[in-house]
């Protein structure tokens, strides 16, 4: 009989300022979702260390008196990674480890870990690969000894290459093979796409660990890999729906985050290609997070950028069984009532109600509420098709949608 092996989780420390641009009530929610981003990486966080400054320090982004208390923490409870919450540079990223004689990442390459680990296709591996060495480009001096050593002798004396211009070069020239790869991928894709004939298309999409997932597995009877941690899905993934008689296709993809990386924004912009094509959106909001507003603007702006900000866009409110309001302390009389206090039923009277029909509040995972979701999901996707062909409407009535239970 085999025994099974317990993982053990390495132990961090999370490292973030104070500054006139992120107030300490800020700093603590970025650091909460960098102790889940390290425990979706397999790591466990022991401690905080905060430090209010004008301006991250350019040597080493906290000040030196923090760093001493980082440093003894460090060797007295034998922690093997210390990960600060914005992107270091070079310099102080190479200076820090010397400080501190452990491993030192920041968000930026915490988030490429769980990436690498979590790509699964062909595809989501070799956009990780670029983003991780657009990432590395910069950050060679002192991060390797080498890659590949010029050799001297005959006809090799002179300045030649230096040891850290030759690693730069075959950073560069895979970072050229891997973009041809990902090409030569995205043309076959595209043909792919086109195969699809001319279904209405549907996408989800949202902030991540949001039950994007969870909803998908719901309403098309499929089995996407689903947790409960940060980027469980990399790889879009593409099902038939049908509602009644009406098929339409739907596409669950990468889930965004704040602070995204610029490499990944790049390297996975042509996975975003099934959010660009689609006629409809699904907006997931985890409702229960506290600050799904703030979760609401970061997938609005990378909609945005992937010029996608303008098409038929549902919210989607999901995890009401999970929502509770924060009470308000009765025994402090100055205390008042925040949006933390607002209950579901006020949330739905606030900017929610304004968007009318495009408001929906559901459990995925509970399967509350699914009916009306399914009910106006497709009288959208009806509508698209109608609009698209506009003599074959006859075929897609009205139905009894107490049929669809």
């Amino acid at each position: 009989m085999i025994e099974k092996k317990e993982v053990s989780l390495e132990k961090a420390v999370l490292i973030g300022i104070i500054t006139k641009d992120q107030d300490e009530e800020k700093l603590k929610e970025y650091l909460d979702e960098l102790e889940f981003l390290t425990f979706t990486a397999g790591g466990h966080a022991i401690k905080r260390f905060t430090q209010k400054m004008d301006m991250p320090n350019p040597k080493t982004f906290i000040g030196s008196g923090k760093m001493d208390q980082v440093k003894h923490f460090v060797e007295e409870n034998k922690i093997s990674t210390a990960i600060f919450d914005d992107e270091l540079s070079a310099t102080q990223e190479r200076n820090i480890s010397k400080i501190l004689g452990c491993k030192v990442l920041d968000r930026t390459n915490l988030i490429l870990d769980i990436f690498a680990q979590r790509a699964q296709t062909s595809y989501a591996r070799t956009q990780v690969e670029l983003a991780q060495y657009e990432y590395l480009l910069p950050r060679l001096r002192g991060m390797w000894t080498h890659l590949e050593r010029q050799r001297g002798g005959i006809g090799m004396r002179g300045p030649g290459e230096t040891e850290i211009e030759t690693d730069r070069r075959i950073v560069r020239d895979k970072i050229a093979l891997l973009k041809e790869r990902i090409k030569t991928i995205d043309k076959q894709m595209s043909v792919q796409r086109g195969n699809r004939g001319k279904m209405v298309r549907v996408a989800l999409v949202g902030y991540t660990n949001v039950g994007k997932s969870t909803l998908m597995n719901t309403i098309s009877k499929s089995q996407v890999f689903a947790e409960n941690k940060l980027f469980a899905t990399l790889d879009t993934t593409v099902r038939k729906v049908v509602i009644q008689n009406l098929p339409f296709l739907l596409s669950d993809t990468v889930g965004f985050i704040r602070k995204l990386p610029t490499q990944l924004v790049e390297s996975f912009k042509s996975t975003l290609d099934e959010v660009r094509e689609a006629d409809l959106l699904l907006h997931v909001v985890d409702i229960s997070h506290p600050n799904f507003e703030e979760h609401i603007d970061s997938v609005n702006k990378i909609l945005g950028e992937i010029k996608s900000s303008d098409k038929p866009t549902i919210m989607v409110f999901n995890k009401i069984d999970a929502y509770e309001p924060e009470p308000i302390d009765e025994d402090e009389l100055e205390a008042e009532k925040t949006k933390k206090h607002y209950t579901l039923e006020e949330w739905k009277s606030t900017w929610m109600g304004k968007v009318g029909n495009n408001a929906l509040f559901i459990s995925a995972i509970n399967k509350s509420n699914l009916e009306d979701f399914k009910k106006r999901v497709y009288d959208e996707v009806r509508e698209i098709h109608i609009t698209r062909f506009p003599y074959n409407h006859f075929l897609y009535p009205d139905y009894n949608y107490e049929d669809m239970k």
